[in-house]
């Protein structure tokens, strides 16, 4: 009698972690799910753990005894933190899937591949190497599993995902994009993006692809990036939102943009700017046939982005995203001038 595999998802209640979990469920998989939020389930299959300590080695170690076969880690972890802890994972479980992201390539190639140049071997920007932003210590990551040792994990590289309360607009999130349009109020961008080509997938098809890949023999020591192969403008994007929601926008100068979205940046702190200048204002084109071949899945199969934004959006709570911050006053104040 075969025993039913269980499973870890750290972070699941995420972009991801919201498909990926009932999809892991549908597989036969019992699981666990470690998030800060308090939920209840009556699926005796799945379990529900609120933590605060989901990266505390001392937590990982009693959580790790429960011998799970698979685990999903969507937390973020430092270059350093994650060099402490990564044997932790991959000497107690069969297979570790590690949240990389496409955000490490360079703008060198396109379609871009699993191959193609890393900003962390390629670029030359010394004080953009010198940092651990986002992009470079997600790419260390995948260097410290390739020197473990250990031939159990798998890395996936997602492009940008949107899901149920997860909606994207060259580096504006839900609380400007959805919060902007339900409020009437026009949303800034950077016109210096609206050109350029951007990927975005729908979090459903990209946790059937990361599902697929657990236990997979041809995913081992792999790395994939998880998306759709659909490319558009991001005025393209922004016409989706304009027709879905009513948002309406208008463009300025990038260095204006930045100045609303992170003022006053420090050296070695230009999170938004290195966001931008080294993603959005990329082409961003995949080649996904590797994901494709190895989940035996096809990219007719995918919900393109006009439709994954239709449904989404559809079904978001009228009161979600309807407190002002920071950056939405900031904005205001932009606008009046």
């Amino acid at each position: 009698m075969s025993v039913q595999k269980k499973i870890l998802v750290l972070g699941g209640t995420g972009a991801m972690g919201v498909y990926l979990v009932p999809e892991l469920r549908t597989m036969g998989y019992a699981v666990d799910v470690v998030s800060l939020d308090a939920i209840e389930s009556a699926d005796p299959g799945l379990r529900y753990i609120q933590t605060k300590n989901a990266k505390d080695p001392a937590y990982l170690t009693e959580l790790l005894k429960n011998e799970y076969h698979g685990v999903v880690d969507f937390m973020i972890y430092g270059t350093e933190e994650f060099r402490r802890k990564h044997m932790l994972f991959l000497d107690n479980t069969d297979h570790y899937i590690y949240l990389s992201s496409y955000r490490i390539y360079d703008n060198k190639e396109h379609p871009i591949k699993e191959t193609s140049p890393r900003l962390v071997d390629a670029s030359d920007d010394a004080e953009f190497l010198a940092t651990d932003d986002y992009s470079l210590h997600k790419a260390r990551g995948e260097d410290t599993l390739r020197a473990s040792g250990k031939t159990n994990w798998t890395a996936i590289r997602p492009a940008i995902t949107f899901s149920k309360r997860r909606f994207q607009l060259v580096t504006a999130e839900a609380n400007l994009v959805v919060h902007r349009a339900r409020t009437g109020k026009t949303l800034v961008l950077p016109e210096e993006a609206m050109d350029v080509a951007a990927t975005m997938s729908w979090a459903g098809d990209v946790a059937r692809m990361i599902a697929r890949l657990l236990f997979n023999p041809a995913a081992y020591t792999e790395i994939f990036t998880v998306a759709t192969a659909e490319h558009n403008p991001w005025r393209t994007i922004a016409e989706y939102y304009k027709e879905l929601i009513g948002l309406q926008y208008i463009t300025v100068p990038k260095d204006d943009y930045l100045s609303i979205v992170q003022p006053n940046e420090a050296p070695g702190a230009r999170w938004s700017r290195w966001q931008l200048d080294y993603d959005r204002l990329f082409d961003r084109i995949i080649d996904n046939r590797k994901i494709l071949t190895v989940t035996g899945m096809q990219q007719s199969e995918l919900t393109t982005v006009y439709d994954g934004l239709k449904r989404e959006l559809s079904a978001l709570p009228e009161n979600a995203f309807m407190q002002e911050d920071a950056v939405n006053l900031r904005m205001d104040e932009y606008l009046k001038r």
